[in-house]
């Protein structure tokens, strides 16, 4: 005779050709069993046929013998399968048992059983071995093989059973069908935590094992109705328990908790939603939380940002600038990462909620990427007329520091020519001088009011330069104010007592006859040339701002042309000399002795040689000055070539490669996973182009801080690259959150990569415009395209899923989203409360008591916060609306 398990490894499989269970082979090759297993398994599988054979009005008493003729074998399969099988012969010859044990072994082979090496021959002959694998291979099949938890079946699905429902006990801890049962406390423990008043499990020993297996054994009798099919002395006494005969006996309690099991399984469905929604609703107080933030740090910068406050000096404007300058390199970067990111989520969050057929977040109110796109948009203009207006103020500052120092040199020069003029107006010398002493003092006089007239453009000049201090709103206008109004009354005090002398002189002039023409000569030449020369020390002492090139060299133009003027100036201040020494060498021809100095000016041939020897000193100093004022123009304007070089390369690049990002989006090559790395190692990429942006943020830098406001080499500002870099990071990051997105969609929805390219390649079909988007004429194209009949109402049901906002454009995301919800199934609300009317034993309300008994602990407590009271008709204390609380998971629309 041929052992039935001779192979290892041989499997039996369903009618579908699946295979359920490996096949045993715990018999040793000679089929020889251990006695004490034999014994165990006649007892366990005659007890278990006889659990169903009652229900047929009969029982078996001897395994091998009652089962010879085939009779009760064919019944028990019906009772145990529900199926009639053919009729049964009941002739009492071998052929007829035979013929009756085949019509039994065919139904099991018709059930996608193998029976390797088992014939009638044997079952009819009485072989207990062959009859006892017979038995095991039914058990297998109508008791075991449909037992599954979490997608593992048969012997692993059992034992994965039974390590749950013992797993809070002491001193239990079921690792196998033999020894983990020898000590009764799994069996108790079953019964325990499915009947909790059936048993006092505390009070159980370990150290007896006897007491406990007859515990658990007529407990299940008696309340269970599972026959008991073991007895605790043979169990105890072996070694090593049979195997076969322990799992008979576990599946026993499996079916008899079969409606347990329903529980169980109902509460895994509610854990896996309400693990769905605890994340969701974390993600959406991340989400409100940094959204929060970054629109109170908007809140509180764009005031900054629109204070227009000037400042007096330009130290302390030159401060605001540094430190605005330190807002853009250091607390702007971050705030614009913290955007990025919070639409990235948004995003994200947005795609979960759909994959998981849960409402769409909407954001409190405020809160909205709309509304935080607003903001930054104001932060953005508040920041760029903050700049302009920092920039226009330092110009300000620099030219009223010009102007107030222009004024201050003039007003200097002018107080040191009046000082003392009113005296020498006001003196009566004349009075008591000779005839010529008055001429003298007449042509004095004369020479006085050219010179007076000379200095009435200086005096216009004060006043207009004060004029204009005030207009430009000078922090200092007041003492400017009080110098200039003082110098004006002055300067007509000055004419009045002009008028007034010369109508003195002129009283006395008839009196006054003699004139030394020489003098007067001289007097005449030497008050214009002291005037010119004054004149050409202060120009060569004049202050100048110039802003360019151009500027500083018509400036050198101009020195220039004042250089050239010296040699002619030099003769006439030669002629001028040359008037005095004939006056000395007349008077001394003529032995005149000179009174003193020229009685028709103040201006000696001494102070006209200073004056001259100082022209001569300042003129090299104004060409050094000149000169070091073109070399810092020049390093200007390097500064600004240095600039525009970089920015000329990095805004070409930046626009390129948002390009290439725009045709990257609406273009498949390759998996997700590839488009997925490529874009990372694109976004690395351009990363990695940073130094070029700090570079150029450097000599960006540098020009401000050489107070350079144009630059005519490049088109391209700071504040526009700024921009461009920020939007370059932006668009990048969201092309690689869609693609992650696409992923999660697929992944959730089960669609196939050959799926999703054929989407991605009908889609870029009628993207006409290859923006990555369409327009709802071109996406009802696509739909029809894809097979999908199109009613206008149907239509507009569409357009509602894919573009709620109703912005008129389907992007590529949003077309995944509806063609795989359109054909995968997900869970809803009704699943959910057909879950939580299982757990609630069929009653339309739920108890705290038995949320915590049947979840985890953690979504116990997160369902009973959130459950309203029932308020039903049968409503007990304590009662908690489940129904209301699905719906709001999934939202009204879903029932």
């Amino acid at each position: 005779m041929v052992d039935y398990h001779a192979t290892n490894n041989q499997t039996q499989e369903y009618s579908s050709g699946g295979i359920y269970m490996e096949q045993e082979n715990d018999w040793d090759r000679d089929l020889l069993l251990d006695p004490a297993w034999e014994k165990q398994q006649r007892k366990t599988f005659t007890a278990w046929c006889n659990s169903h054979l009652r229900k047929a009005g009969t029982q078996i008493d001897n395994i091998e013998e009652d089962f010879r003729d085939g009779l009760k074998l064919m019944l028990l399969l019906e009772v145990i399968s529900g199926e009639r099988l053919p009729k049964p012969e009941r002739g009492k010859m071998r052929v007829h048992k035979i013929n009756n044990v085949n019509k039994a072994l065919d139904f099991i082979a018709s059930k996608g059983v193998k029976l390797v090496s088992i014939g009638a021959e044997e079952i009819v002959d009485g072989n207990a071995k062959m009859t006892l694998g017979m038995i095991w291979t039914i058990i297998l099949r109508f008791a075991i093989q449909d037992i599954s938890v979490e997608e593992t079946s048969a012997k692993e699905g059992l034992l994965l059973w039974c390590q749950r429902k013992t797993a809070p006990y002491k001193n239990v801890n079921v690792n196998n069908f033999h020894i983990s049962w020898k000590d009764g406390l799994a069996f108790n423990a079953l019964i325990h935590r499915h009947r909790p008043e059936l048993i006092d499990y505390d009070k159980l020993r370990k150290d007896d094992p006897v007491h406990n297996l007859n515990n658990a054994f007529e407990v299940a009798e008696k309340y269970l109705d599972i026959p008991k099919m073991l007895d605790a002395e043979d169990i105890v006494g072996t070694l090593r328990p049979d195997e076969k005969a322990i799992m008979t006996y576990v599946s026993c309690f499996y079916h008899a908790f079969s409606g347990a099991q329903k529980a169980e399984t109902a509460a895994n469905r509610i854990c896996k939603v309400l693990a769905v929604n605890q994340e969701n609703e974390h993600l959406m107080e991340d989400y409100e939380k940094l959204a929060s933030d970054l629109l109170e740090w908007i809140r509180r910068t764009i005031p900054w940002l629109e204070n227009r406050a000037p400042e007096k000096t330009m130290t302390e404007m030159q401060q605001k600038l540094e430190d605005f300058r330190d807002y853009r390199r250091t607390h702007k970067p971050p705030k614009v990462q913290e955007k990025c990111q919070l639409e990235i989520n948004f995003n994200t969050l947005q795609t979960k909620l759909r994959l998981s057929n849960r409402p769409a977040f909407m954001p409190s109110e405020g809160r909205m990427v709309s509304d935080i796109n607003g903001s930054w948009h104001k932060l953005e203009g508040a920041e760029k007329g903050y700049e302009e207006w920092l920039l226009n103020e330092i110009r300000r500052l620099e030219r009223l520091d010009h102007l107030a120092e222009k004024f201050r040199q003039k007003a200097t020069i002018h107080e040191s020519w009046t000082d003392g003029k009113e005296a020498m107006l006001t003196q009566k010398d004349f009075e008591t001088a000779t005839l010529s002493e008055v001429k003298a003092l007449l042509k004095k006089h004369e020479a006085f009011e050219s010179d007076l007239a000379a200095h009435q453009d200086r005096v216009e000049q004060i006043a207009a330069i004060a004029q204009e201090l005030n207009e430009l709103d000078y922090y200092d206008s007041p003492s400017v104010n009080a110098r200039c109004q003082k110098i004006c009354e002055q300067w007509d005090i000055l004419g009045s007592l002009t008028q007034n002398r010369r109508e003195a002189l002129e009283r006395t002039e008839k009196q006054l006859e003699s004139i030394d023409e020489l003098y007067l000569e001289y007097a005449k030449r030497a008050a214009p040339f002291n005037n010119w020369m004054e004149g050409a020390m202060e120009d060569l002492q004049d202050m100048f701002i110039v802003h360019n090139i151009e500027e500083i060299q018509g400036l050198i133009t101009a020195h220039e042309q004042f250089k050239s003027t010296l040699p002619e100036a030099n003769k006439e201040r030669e002629a001028i000399q040359a008037i005095q020494a004939e006056v000395q060498k007349i008077a001394q021809y003529n032995g005149i002795k000179l009174a003193g100095a020229n009685p028709y000016t103040s201006i000696t041939p001494e102070s006209i040689d200073n004056k001259w020897d100082k022209v001569e000193q300042l003129v090299p100093q104004r060409d050094q000055a000149l000169q070091e004022e073109l070399a810092r123009q020049q390093s200007n304007d390097h500064l600004r070539r240095q600039f525009a070089t970089q920015a000329n390369v990095v805004g070409p690049w930046i626009q390129n490669k948002m390009e290439e990002i725009g045709r990257i989006s609406i273009e498949m090559n390759g998996t997700l996973e590839d488009q997925l790395t490529n874009l990372r190692e694109y976004e690395q990429r351009i990363i990695e182009y940073k130094p070029n942006i700090d570079q150029l943020e450097g000599d960006h830098q540098l020009i401000q801080e050489a107070l350079i406001f144009d630059n005519k080499y490049t088109s391209y500002t700071m504040e526009h690259l700024r921009v461009g870099w920020e939007q370059l990071l932006t668009t990048i990051a969201r092309t690689i959150n869609e693609i992650e997105n696409q992923i999660l969609t697929r992944d959730a929805k089960g669609i196939s990569q050959e799926q999703l390219h054929e989407y991605r390649t009908s889609f870029n079909h009628f993207d006409k415009k290859r923006t990555g988007m369409m327009d709802a004429d071109d996406f009802r194209a696509l739909l029809i395209a894809t097979g999908n009949s199109l009613g206008e109402a149907e239509f507009t049901r569409i357009m509602g899923i894919v573009d709620p906002n109703n912005s008129g454009a389907v992007t590529f995301q949003a077309f995944i989203d509806f063609m795989s919800r359109e054909t995968t199934d997900t869970d809803t609300a009704d699943q959910v409360i057909a879950s939580f009317k299982i757990l609630a034993g069929d009653k339309n309300f739920i108890t705290a008591e038995e949320l915590r008994r049947e979840l985890p602990p953690d979504q116990a407590e997160y369902c009973i916060a959130r459950m309203a009271p029932y308020a039903g008709p049968d409503a007990t204390p304590g009662a908690l609306d489940y129904m209301s609380f699905s719906t709001a998971l999934y939202g009204e629309s879903d029932l």
